[in-house]
């Protein structure tokens, strides 16, 4: 088992968040975490990276593992550097004002600075073509969907081999959504593990292996992505039907 949250309580100042929530992801694998807003999908994520600005979320008990050992205590710095886990937030959060190859160079800011990090580019831009084409435009004036390609090129680029992905299919037009989500299938059939919050449930669930149901701050149901869109309730409360 690659990460293992174990019943987790969490709050931000008086207001609890979590209630309890369990769930895990082996090695390998997509797993989705859907739900609707307000559910506790992103603090559950935030607690794990416990990276956004300006009030991270306490944990008042549980437990977050990685490969067996908690990572509570672990700095978010280290995540990146030393467990190779890196987080795409929702709402992208790129450098506006550098060029789109200066974000995806400031990305390697954690690593070994006498790595030949030339393939690596070539295998981002051999992902995102449209970013090859823009790599010297100020990253502020890409579209939605190109920015979204650049944020996931850019966590590419700290060397994870655990991908977070928050909420990636927002805003995007059809055709760069499910360009992205291919994309995101292809980077799990080379290796990469990946824990995917999307509010779009069925996109989800047709690439999770797995997934978990959030409401109110709990776990309401889990199951194979199959089981997952087959449950009455799911499908009448997520999926339109």
């Amino acid at each position: 088992m690659l990460l293992s949250v174990e019943n987790l309580i969490v709050k931000y100042g008086n207001i609890q968040a979590l209630h309890g929530v369990s769930f895990h992801v082996n090695e390998g694998e997509i797993v989705t975490l859907i739900g609707a807003n307000g559910a506790g999908k992103t603090t559950s994520l935030h607690s794990i990276t416990r990276l956004p600005p300006p009030e991270a979320p306490r944990v008042v008990s549980g437990d977050i593992k990685f490969k067996g050992d908690s990572i509570l205590k672990t700095q978010p710095s280290s995540l990146v550097k030393d467990l190779q886990v890196a987080l795409v937030p929702e709402g992208r959060h790129i450098f506006g004002n550098l060029s789109v190859m200066e974000n995806l160079i400031l990305a390697t800011y954690s690593r070994d600075k006498d790595i030949d990090f030339s393939n690596e580019y070539k295998r981002i831009f051999d992902l995102f073509p449209r970013l090859e084409e823009r790599k010297n435009q100020r990253s502020e004036s890409l579209s939605g969907g190109e920015q979204q390609m650049l944020a996931v090129g850019r966590a590419l680029m700290t060397g994870c081999t655990f991908l977070l992905l928050d909420e990636p299919s927002m805003g995007l037009a059809p055709v760069l959504k499910y360009e992205l989500f291919r994309t995101l299938k292809r980077l799990n059939e080379e290796g990469m593990t990946i824990l995917l919050i999307e509010q779009n449930a069925s996109l989800a669930l047709n690439l999770a292996n797995r997934g978990y149901v959030l409401d109110t701050g709990e776990v309401a149901a889990e199951g194979t992505s199959e089981e997952l869109l087959n449950n009455p309730e799911v499908k009448k409360a997520y999926l339109g039907g």
